[in-house]
């Protein structure tokens, strides 16, 4: 089993900034990919960010373009979301997910191919 615990959320003003992290922990860690997905009240969860284990490639929704950094540690098992310019619409709840299958670029921004979730944690931007 795995184990993803994320932090960092919190109430920040519009054009803040926050760091989120995921920590990984259970099995010997070796995912394939790590990403960040986010959901708003009354909102499909959507993808924010993704990163592969190894190489490091990176892949971001359109809407945090820009904004987000996705990074890893891959000594520490952890994954963070550096949020800068947060928006009012930024706000939602923040999850980490793990995959350990090869994914292509379209089914890394899928939230059905990843395998472990974390528990969340909520980001609120205020106008």
């Amino acid at each position: 089993q795995v184990q993803l615990v994320e932090s960092g959320g919190g109430l920040v003003q519009a054009g803040g900034s926050l760091r989120l992290s995921c920590a990984a922990s259970g099995r010997t860690f070796s995912s394939y990919a790590m990403a960040w997905f986010r959901q708003a009240p009354g909102k499909e969860r959507e993808f924010v960010a993704a990163i592969t284990w190894s190489g490091g490639s990176t892949y971001y929704a359109d809407s945090v373009k820009g904004r987000f950094t996705i990074s890893k540690d891959n000594a520490k098992n952890t994954v963070y979301l550096q949020m800068n310019s947060l928006k009012p619409e930024d706000t939602a709840v923040y999850y980490c997910a793990a995959a350990f299958a090869p994914l292509s670029t379209i089914l890394l921004r899928t939230r059905r191919s990843y395998d472990y979730w974390g528990q969340g944690t909520q980001v609120t931007v205020s106008s």
